[in-house]
């Protein structure tokens, strides 16, 4: 299993936000913090504002910031947003499943199940529980 570089920055530019808490922080910031290019990044930070994990404000002193308090932004919430949308197997694709094995394997029930521990685990952490009481992860991401 592997996250997609939209999921990755997702969650950098969440911890980004959750450490910078006290401001609006700018799009380049958090691609230099994030070793992110700016564009990638600005399609990933849409979606996070699209689905309530982001405010953005426009204009000069414009820029972003957590739509949630970090206490109420779960991880796998955020992952569903990002992953959900990809299926994890042929078998997961619905109509464009062309497995010839589907009728008879059970190994779609058995990844079904490992997903939903998958979720059910990350449901359990918050953002803020990523950054608080991290103070390296505090210094790497705090805007001075």
């Amino acid at each position: 299993m592997r996250l997609t570089t939209r999921t990755n920055l997702a969650m950098r530019t969440l911890m980004f936000c959750a450490v910078n808490t006290d401001r609006i922080v700018r799009k380049q910031e958090v691609a230099e913090a994030c070793n992110a290019s700016e564009n990638h990044l600005a399609q990933v930070i849409h979606l996070l504002a699209q689905r309530g994990f982001l405010k953005t404000v426009r204009g000069r002193s414009g820029g972003l910031m957590l739509g949630r308090k970090p206490e109420e932004i779960k991880v796998g919430e955020v992952f569903r947003s990002f992953e959900a949308c990809l299926p994890f197997a042929e078998c997961f694709a619905g109509g464009e499943n062309t497995c010839p094995l589907a009728g008879a394997c059970h190994l779609k029930g058995v990844l079904g199940g490992a997903l939903a521990a998958f979720y059910a685990e990350l449901d359990k952490v918050s953002v803020a529980q990523l950054v608080n009481d991290n103070s390296q992860l505090q210094t790497l991401l705090k805007v001075a």
